[in-house]
């Protein structure tokens, strides 16, 4: 048997060159089209449960491999709760639909959350796949649940033993590591616990012959009970109130509206003047790469944000990268220090060397973060090359 390489290359399109061309799409493709959203008007979550901060849980012994493997994940909360905000980040897409809170998703969308999370938290702790379950941990399957509202978790049949259920019925009472956040006020949680009949839902009425029953939703699944929170091990101590920041969502209702109608309505376009306007509302910290993707809505955002250093040298503002001289210029002033797809941005003014704020020398010029009421002067343009000299700090600890 012979195994074609390629397929063969259509005819027509290779008269036409049209094969690998895009622009007959692209002139009047309308998903690159700059959008604007309103800000949402309902909650992103309900709180069935609630839960606190701060808790001192005994580890169960049925649950403690599971503890134990994630206690001995280098980084596993950070990298826990990031891999949250770039599941829901993914989803909103902002480069491209102009995206900015999780009320804007449409149905089918926040029903792939769940899929979203359990994808990237399988991808960032490089978990195998179960025999029975979606993760296998510790040689042991587990199921992975999110839900946006917390005790909200949908568990299947198979999950559990219950001889009610036939050949639907669990080979064993699973354990399930259950997954929330809520976008709006920045907050997480996850933990394990071990599902069992006992522990999901029943309903309040009973049948005909007295006997209790059980609360399933029309795919057959049921939610933990009310009861069952106490059975829950909760990760890193609970409730969880840093949820890497959603910036768009929780800036300034006027401050948002400036920024993403900077451009508006003569040059809707303009994804430049867009991202020079976010450097002027948000300053003094990290503004993010998905933050940056959607207020640009351009393939070159990022660009965009460096570009926007000459745009706003003139008002005395500095925009700050990852390279060159900006790490230290940021550490002597006092900044949350960028990495690589951040940025930050302040406003600048000479001071005299015996100025008490924090400040940088650049050119025998010293420079600090200026107060509200000082005038505005031009920034100076910072080196970004590595072998031109930095700025001179030495009480912190910058030297040319």
């Amino acid at each position: 048997m012979t195994i074609q390489e390629g397929l063969p290359f259509p005819q027509d399109a290779a008269q036409d060159g049209k094969q690998e061309s895009r622009a007959l799409a692209a002139a009047h493709s309308r998903r690159n089209v700059f959008r604007t959203w309103d800000p949402p008007r309902e909650r992103m979550s309900k709180m069935p449960w609630r839960i606190q901060s701060g808790l001192k849980q005994h580890v169960p012994d049925d649950l403690a491999l599971f503890v134990e493997w994630f206690d001995e994940q280098p980084e596993a909360r950070e990298r826990f709760r990031w891999a949250l905000r770039d599941s829901l980040d993914e989803l909103l897409d902002g480069q491209r639909t102009g995206r900015w809170a999780y009320q804007h998703l449409t149905k089918t969308e926040k029903t792939y959350l769940g899929t979203a999370v359990e994808v990237n938290l399988t991808k960032e702790f490089a978990i195998d796949n179960g025999a029975d379950l979606d993760w296998s941990i510790a040689d042991s399957d587990i199921d992975c649940k999110f839900s946006k509202d917390l005790g909200g978790w949908e568990i299947p049949m198979e999950m559990y033993l219950c001889a009610d259920h036939g050949e639907r019925e669990g080979r064993a009472n699973h354990a399930a590591v259950v997954t929330w956040m809520n976008d709006d006020t920045s907050e997480w949680a996850a933990g394990i616990v071990r599902i069992t009949d006992a522990r999901l839902r029943w309903k309040k009425e009973r049948d005909a012959n007295g006997d209790r029953v059980r609360a399933y939703n029309r795919d057959n699944k049921r939610k933990l009970s009310e009861g069952a929170k106490s059975e829950v091990y909760w990760l890193w101590g609970g409730l969880q109130t840093d949820l890497p920041t959603n910036l768009l969502r929780h800036l300034d209702a006027e401050a948002r509206e400036r920024i993403l109608t900077a451009s508006l309505p003569r040059r809707a376009s303009s994804g430049q003047q867009r991202l020079n306007q976010l450097f002027r509302e948000v300053r003094d910290r990290i503004v993010g790469r998905q933050t940056v993707l959607t207020v640009g809505q351009q393939d070159d955002s990022p660009k965009r944000a460096r570009d926007a250093r000459k745009h706003l040298r003139p008002e005395g503002i500095v925009v700050l990268g990852h390279q060159g001289s900006h790490p230290g210029v940021a550490r002597a002033l006092g900044l949350p220090v960028p990495i690589k797809g951040e940025w930050i941005s302040t406003r600048l003014v000479p001071v005299s060397s015996d100025d008490a704020r924090p400040k940088f020398s650049l050119d025998g010029e010293s420079w600090a973060r200026a107060r509200g009421d000082e005038p505005m002067h031009p920034a100076p343009d910072l080196p970004d090359d590595r072998e031109i000299d930095k700025p001179h700090c030495p009480e912190f600890g910058i030297n040319s």
